[in-house]
């Protein structure tokens, strides 16, 4: 796959989770709503790493938005730095039994609501980096 082709994969499977998080939150899963916001954005962090990188497209594997934004050469606000450690541990907190029910009570709906807004923020700062040359 070249790095377009691999780029349009995971803008597309970003979108699909987006989807997800989106029905999610209208049925109150706020944890899990969270945990697709986060693959939301790393997946648009991995489509930019395949833009920006024609000749090894193929994106680190790793869950770590600031460490994928390392690798996809961002220069990123201390704000942008906040958000993406905050989003990455929506990964965490909602995959591990032992953070579970610790990160399900935090999820209430005003957090959630905040959180999605942060997201979506990210969201449109990466797909607008998507779409210039």
């Amino acid at each position: 796959m070249n790095n377009i082709d691999l780029m349009n994969f995971w803008i597309e499977s970003s979108d699909e989770d987006y989807n997800v998080m989106n029905v999610l939150h209208n049925n109150k899963k706020n944890s899990y709503c969270l945990f697709f916001g986060h693959l939301v954005i790393e997946k648009l962090l991995k489509a930019l790493y395949a833009k920006n990188n024609k000749n090894a497209p193929y994106a680190p594997k790793s869950h770590d938005l600031l460490h994928l934004a390392e690798k996809t050469e961002l220069e990123l606000t201390e704000r942008q730095e906040d958000l993406l450690d905050t989003i990455t541990r929506f990964n965490m907190n909602a995959r591990y039994d032992d953070y579970k029910k610790e990160f399900y009570l935090k999820c209430t709906d005003e957090y959630t609501e905040q959180q999605l807004k942060n997201i979506e923020e990210v969201r449109i700062w990466l797909k607008n980096l998507l779409t210039t040359n």
